[in-house]
């Protein structure tokens, strides 16, 4: 890495003098989060359980993580696989089966879901090998560390990330887990933590990420602006270039984490993403917040952070750092409940928790780590969450057209209603009175548009697709699965999303028209 550390975090603090430090606590403390489940956007879309209620394995190879995966009944069977030792390139290969798609290499989660991985034991070390989640769904990643992976150089694994998600993963939980480099891209390492085309509702949380050029990601571009809602809480990014997280047209809810030697830049918030940044103590780094490398500016709201020893560049061409007072030019809901730490108790906390191989000790919002309770698991079901609307976040091409919209379709099944799909809530949908069907969106007036993002709700089939110009009867696009689908800009009073085939029922959350 470029230089070493001579801060680190501070000596625990006793109880009296760590809770004497914060005022007042923000909002109540959900249950979950104070037993040590699953918190932040994985509770939502209908949460994240992993393989809660399945089986449970153990395995010390990466190999037996496969083979695991590959003798479950079907690709959604959930199972707990408990993982203690060493998992590296001579222990992971390649198992078949009809509930799995696994590769050598790479510990593959794909096209699965419902899979708890925790480590157990004296520990669980993914040593130069990547976890890859893709196309998958209802993920638990807990007490693990893994540490370099490369992209170049001898061994490669999962293109240089540590732990990797893209193609429509939803629900992830990543907890307590160590994620660690050695270096950046030209050491042949790439991010820690990154998530692209399509990966929604995930979770980071008591975990530290260091000594890397890049942190991690959400979007892998300008235009992968399908990613979005994750919540980054307790966790230490110590020694890192950039990217803390880089944020693409998402919304990121990122409080109660630790900073240690940001050497070049860090919160990236860019393309329209909206990142909310609270309670966070930031120490000895450099341009911690802004948007960095690009002229297509993003969005923070900023609250309760400590800066200290943090030095901000000035602002020139496609380098606009947010300090050296940094100020709120956006506004960002959450539709969680959530109870923060103090910035000022933030490093004591985050060192007696974050990180694999803590005991899973977590913080009880008062600045007082605590350890879960005996009869919790890694797996614990999360509370019921409150319905509330999520801020839309802004695109390229301006704001959601649906919101405010009116909206139809072909038939709608019981209890649900086409209004569902333009109300700006994921909590709510519509679904057809059988497997296919349209829903379409209209206005009094023309639009142009030629990007929709079809959102589903927990539980949905969506297969075979048309998007119609209702107008004219015009296919503008044609393909399966659901998430961001462009086309050539049009002009129309009405566009149709036709479902011309499923496998179960299909429900669709959100239908969001852009022009851009």
């Amino acid at each position: 890495m470029r230089r070493s550390v001579a801060w680190r975090l501070p000596a625990v603090l006793t109880t009296a003098a760590v809770a004497a430090a914060v005022g007042l606590a923000s909002p109540a403390l959900q249950a979950s989060a104070a037993a040590g489940g699953v918190t932040g956007y994985a509770t939502a879309n209908g949460g994240t359980t992993g393989g809660a209620g399945g089986q449970t394995v153990r395995a010390t190879t990466g190999t037996a993580i496969h083979t695991a995966l590959c003798n479950r009944a079907s690709s959604s069977t959930p199972i707990i696989i408990q993982v203690e030792g060493t998992i590296n390139h001579g222990n992971t290969a390649k198992v078949s089966g009809n509930s799995c798609n696994t590769a050598a290499g790479v510990i593959e989660l794909k096209q699965i879901s419902n899979v708890t991985i925790v480590g157990v034991g004296s520990g669980a070390v993914f040593d130069q090998l990547g976890i890859h989640i893709r196309e998958a769904r209802n993920i638990i990643i807990q007490n693990v560390t893994v540490r370099n992976v490369k992209k170049s150089g001898s061994p490669t694994s999962n293109g240089g990330d540590a732990i990797g998600m893209e193609s429509g993963v939803r629900n992830v939980w990543v907890d307590h887990v160590t994620l660690e480099a050695s270096g950046g891209e030209s050491e042949g390492f790439d991010g820690l933590f990154d998530m692209k085309d399509d990966t929604q509702y995930v979770t980071l949380s008591y975990s530290i990420l260091r000594n890397s050029g890049r942190g991690g990601l959400i979007g892998s571009s300008e235009s992968d602006r399908s990613n979005g809602y994750v919540t980054f809480h307790h966790n230490l990014y110590e020694n890192i270039d950039s990217r803390t997280p880089l944020l693409r047209g998402g919304i990121a809810h990122i409080y109660n984490n630790a900073y240690v030697s940001i050497n070049e830049s860090g919160i990236n918030s860019r393309a329209g993403g909206r990142a909310k940044v609270e309670n966070n103590h930031f120490r000895n780094s450099k341009d911690v917040l802004g948007t960095f490398y690009t002229d297509e500016a993003g969005y923070w709201q900023v609250s309760g952070n400590i800066f200290d020893n943090v030095t901000w560049s000035a602002r020139s061409g496609d380098h606009n750092p947010a300090g050296p007072n940094p100020q709120s030019n956006t506004s960002v809901s959450v539709p969680y409940s959530y109870s923060m730490d103090g910035a000022s108790c933030v490093p004591s906390v985050v060192g007696q928790t974050a990180g694999a191989n803590k005991g899973l000790r977590v913080s009880d919002g008062s600045c007082t780590p605590q350890s879960p309770s005996p009869t919790n698991t890694p797996t614990n079901t999360p509370t019921s969450t409150p319905t509330v609307t999520p801020t839309v976040t802004p695109t390229q091409g301006g704001p959601n057209l649906s919101i405010g919209a009116g909206a139809d379709g072909s038939s709608k099944a019981s209890g649900t209603s086409y209004g569902n799909v333009v109300d700006g809530n994921l909590g709510t949908h519509w679904s057809p009175a059988g497997s296919t069907g349209d829903i379409s969106v209209k206005w009094d007036s023309a639009r142009t548009v030629s990007r929709i993002v079809i959102r589903e709700a927990s539980g949905s089939s969506i297969g075979s697709w048309q998007v119609v110009n209702h107008d004219t009867s015009a296919v503008l696009a044609s393909g399966s699965g659901a998430g961001a689908i462009t086309f050539s800009p049009t002009t129309l009073k009405k566009i149709t999303f036709r479902i011309t085939g499923s496998s179960g029922t299909p429900k669709v959350a959100e239908f969001e028209t852009y022009a851009g």
